[in-house]
């Protein structure tokens, strides 16, 4: 039997990440390989992502694209999945203006493309589902990992939250937990098969409630994988600021796996534009927040996500988000400009920000961060530290890169062994690595011979 190949493009955020690998390992298990060439590829999928407007745009210049690969093979299946068929509106573009795209379907059913898979095949006819809402949670599906040593592992999925410029709660649905004997039971099998460091995933890992006495909530769950033999890192992505609580905080010092970073989203640095955000904290209780986590933690380094030109944002709103940078002194952000969502409730306000205000403001908000970044990065020059190794440096020959327990990127040089060659590493490898200098974004540095 000729072997089948299949191909996937993903979009967005680890959420999507680690959908697209349970994807991949559903085809897998139908016995089809995986490709990274799109003209070999005879099931094509594009995993998306609806939390900003260039996501869209590339998704829909991609998938015309793709249009010239199934005009010269027929016979390609080409899927489209994710968070943006969630929304009515763009199932309407696609059955107009792309018809020819064989399979729709959305996050709530993903574990439903093998049988439409053999629907389209059976039926001869473009098979569109798209499930409204969540019907409970799958577990046990197949996964084909990126990595050998490091994981995603969903604890939930959903939101609850409703900021009133995400989309999130629309495409995603409402928040739900998986029991914790299920997300042991992988972390061990993860563990068994080699990956050292896992990242819990949920749009808001501080909601965690399952239905457990045992394990009620996050940190409960963070101290029951601290107990698994053979883990050495846990991260987690991400945090809402509402919902972190002390007992989290207290987790930062007892679990000794838990990696010393956390990424903690403030979007905006003006209470008058949270409250419009519906975010549930005010600048002043955000900064307190991080005052008592680095009293906790001295050496946590926290990252964040923040959002300029919210509607109705002001100059002095903007020097707000300005100054709460430079008193959290991030150790990196992510930094957005306001994206304007159909379907929520930001979408509707009338006093939208000039796109030429946001793009003036968000070079002064990146100046900013970056000053403090390299600042950051440089005080980390003569420190050793040890480092996750995630093989050969892609933009540098002779180098390995990897992460700090902070999270910080470094490429480096293996040490020298006893004939001065350099000493063999592979991904996977906790190497000692003595940091010699620094860039905005990343370290340099050089491994320590033990």
């Amino acid at each position: 039997m000729e072997q089948k190949f299949f191909y996937i493009l993903t979009f967005g955020c680890q959420m999507n990440e680690r959908d697209s690998e349970t994807l991949a390992g559903m085809l897998e298990e139908r016995g089809y390989a995986r490709t990274e060439d799109r003209a070999q590829a005879d099931v094509l999928l594009i995993n998306t992502c609806s939390v900003r407007e260039n996501a869209d745009k590339k998704f829909f210049g991609t998938l015309g694209l793709i249009k010239k690969l199934k005009e010269n093979k027929p016979a390609l299946v080409v899927g489209v999945c994710g968070c943006m068929m969630q929304q009515q509106h763009i199932i309407d573009t696609i059955k107009s203006k792309y018809s020819w795209v064989d399979i729709v379907f959305g996050t709530h059913n993903l574990h439903r493309l093998p049988q439409l898979l053999d629907n389209l095949i059976a039926e001869k006819k473009k098979q569109r589902e798209v499930w409204p809402e969540h019907h409970g949670i799958e577990e046990g599906l197949p996964a084909h990992r990126q990595h050998s040593f490091k994981a995603y592992v969903n604890i939930m999925y959903g939101c609850n939250n409703f900021c009133t410029y995400c989309i999130v709660p629309y495409t995603r649905g409402r928040e739900r937990s998986r029991m914790p004997e299920e997300i042991l039971k992988e972390v061990q099998g993860l563990v068994a098969s080699g990956v050292k460091e896992i990242t819990l995933l949920g749009q808001n890992v501080n909601s965690y409630r399952p239905e457990s006495a045992e394990v009620p909530d996050f940190p409960a769950l963070l101290r029951l994988l601290n107990g698994v033999e053979g883990l050495q890192r846990i991260r987690f992505m991400t945090s809402h600021p509402k919902d972190l609580s002390e007992g989290l905080i207290q987790a930062y010092k007892d679990c000794e796996k838990l990696c010393p970073h956390i990424h903690l989203p403030v979007q905006s640095g003006s209470s008058a534009v949270l409250k419009r955000m519906n975010r549930r904290y005010t600048k002043e209780q955000y900064i307190d927040l991080v005052g008592r986590l680095r009293e906790a933690v001295p050496n946590i380094a926290i990252s964040t996500d923040i959002i300029v030109g919210f509607p109705g944002e002001t100059e002095e709103d903007f020097l707000e988000t300005l100054d709460l940078v430079n008193k959290v002194q991030y150790d990196s952000a992510f930094t957005f400009l306001y994206s304007v969502r159909k379907g929520t409730p930001a979408a509707e306000y009338e006093d939208q920000i000039p796109e030429e205000v946001k793009h003036e403001r968000f070079d002064r908000l990146v100046e900013a961060v970056n000053t403090i970044s390299a600042e950051k990065n440089r005080r980390k020059v003569g420190q050793t530290e040890w480092v996750l190794c995630e093989g050969e440096s892609k933009t540098d020959a002779g180098l390995f890169t990897g992460r700090t327990p902070d999270h910080k990127l470094i490429n480096f040089l293996p040490a020298a062994g006893p004939d001065g060659q350099p000493i063999s590493l592979k991904e996977g490898d906790l190497v000692q690595v003595e940091v010699t200098s620094s860039n905005t974004f990343s370290l340099v540095g050089k491994a320590v011979t033990l």
